[in-house]
């Protein structure tokens, strides 16, 4: 799949051009370096902010030999092969040798909370989650607890990062490095080593790498979980943020490609069956019905959002029925609704047991011999084959399984037709 292409290409790209530049000429003629547009997060429960921070350095310097364990990957869920499943990166900033334990542990219990918001809850399975250890020569990150502190950690994470004390920005050249050692990456979580509150969303500048996002978060705060929620409704819901700033005034664009704002009021979206009139009138699990609430993509004029506070406006809250289809177009972007072990195409005995990982409990499974369906086997995640009625004749018969989410959280018909994937093996003597 392209992502995982360009991971490992841009990886080896900054590596050649690191092991072919003279120090001292970057040191003495330094390249201009271009802001990269950050979101942060002032208190937990407010309104987001943004602004710009200085990109690393291009190319970055060659980093110090490496500690015993740096690099180092660890599978915290595996639910199938990475070209099946939507792979998460947590990488830990701020951790010396002796802590990747504590870091590993961190991981799981950010995943936790993470993973018990919808739709992350009812899509559980459809993830793979791994760890990147990152060793430091410091434990904590810069910043922490007050402005003058510093520590030499591997991603450069702090806080005060253009002045501001809950911004928390790492050197995502870095980070890069280190992310594509896993396995497979769709999304990229730094897990900076505090309990300060704070993190960040870098998610115009890193597309090009091949992944959704970078988002940091303070590993030990119980609050920077949703920091990490909201960061990837913009990497992988491709949703807008849905709050205004005053100064902002009334907008007079065009009607916006963001699914989650529009120029249109709830009467005229319905009229022109555009955006998400499919949910209008519908309760929102964030509170309140789905309409046409003014003010929106930093606007507090001219633009709608469809419900009054969602994740997307404040921390806290729960991603609004328009924003929990988004999601769920974003996980299937990455991962399939069916995946098979023994693997597609696989040979397989007819007294072999194949079994199927259904990515929701909103997926249906059916299994086909030779295209016909085995109705007494719908809805079962293991067979044998010669127990729909393979027969043993001689010859190679093919049987598949099918499994199409029909959950109600998606009313887009394009995106339900999208739903759906089959995995076959070879059944042989």
């Amino acid at each position: 799949m392209h992502r995982r292409i360009s991971i490992a290409a841009a990886a080896a790209a900054l590596a050649v051009l690191a092991a072919g530049t003279n120090a001292a000429a970057v040191d003495a003629n330094p390249r201009p370096k271009p802001a990269q547009r950050v979101e942060y997060f002032t208190e937990p429960g407010g309104h987001p902010h943004h602004t710009t921070v200085p990109a690393p350095r291009t190319p970055p310097r060659p980093l110090l030999p490496s500690a015993k364990g740096d690099g180092h990957v660890t599978p915290v869920v595996e639910n199938g092969p990475v070209g099946s499943k939507l792979d998460i990166v947590f990488v830990g900033d701020g951790y010396t040798a002796s802590e990747q334990d504590a870091f590993h542990a961190a991981v799981r219990a950010k995943w936790e909370r993470m993973s018990a918001v919808e739709p992350y809850a009812s899509y559980r399975k459809l993830f793979n989650v791994w760890a990147v250890d990152a060793v430091s020569r410091d434990s904590g990150v810069s910043g922490d607890p007050a402005q003058g502190v510093v520590k030499n950690t591997a991603l450069g994470s702090g806080f005060y990062c253009d002045g501001i004390e809950r911004l928390l920005c790492v050197d995502t050249a870095k980070v890069e490095s280190y992310a594509a050692k896993a396995p497979a990456a769709d999304l990229v979580v730094v897990l900076s080593h505090s309990a300060k509150y704070g993190g960040a969303g870098y998610n115009d500048v890193v597309s090009q790498v091949g992944y959704d996002g970078i988002a940091t978060a303070s590993s030990d705060n119980d609050r920077s979980d949703q920091i990490l929620v909201h960061e990837s409704g913009h990497s992988l819901g491709k949703l807008a943020d849905e709050y205004q700033y005053d100064e902002y005034g009334t907008y007079t664009g065009p009607e916006p490609a963001d699914v989650n704002t529009s120029t249109l009021t709830a009467e005229r979206m319905t009229a022109q069956r555009a955006k998400w009139y499919r949910w209008i009138g519908r309760t929102s699990p964030d509170g309140g019905t789905v309409g046409a609430y003014e003010g929106g993509g930093y606007y507090p004029k001219g633009l709608f959002r469809p419900t009054a506070d969602s994740l997307m406006r404040s921390l806290g809250r729960e991603f609004n029925l328009p924003g929990r289809e988004a999601m769920i177009a974003g996980f299937y972007r990455h991962a399939t609704p069916l995946s098979g072990v023994p693997g597609q195409g696989t040979s397989v005995g007819r007294g072999e047991r194949v079994s199927v990982r259904p990515g929701s409990a909103t997926t249906e499974v059916r299994w086909y011999v030779d295209g016909r369906e085995a109705v007494a086997a719908r809805g079962r995640t293991s067979v044998v084959p010669r127990s729909l009625g393979v027969p043993a004749d001689g010859r190679q018969h093919v049987l598949s399984a099918r499994g199409t989410d029909r959950t109600d959280a998606v009313r887009d018909p394009e995106l339900a037709r999208r739903l759906t994937a089959e995995v076959t093996w070879r059944v042989v003597r």
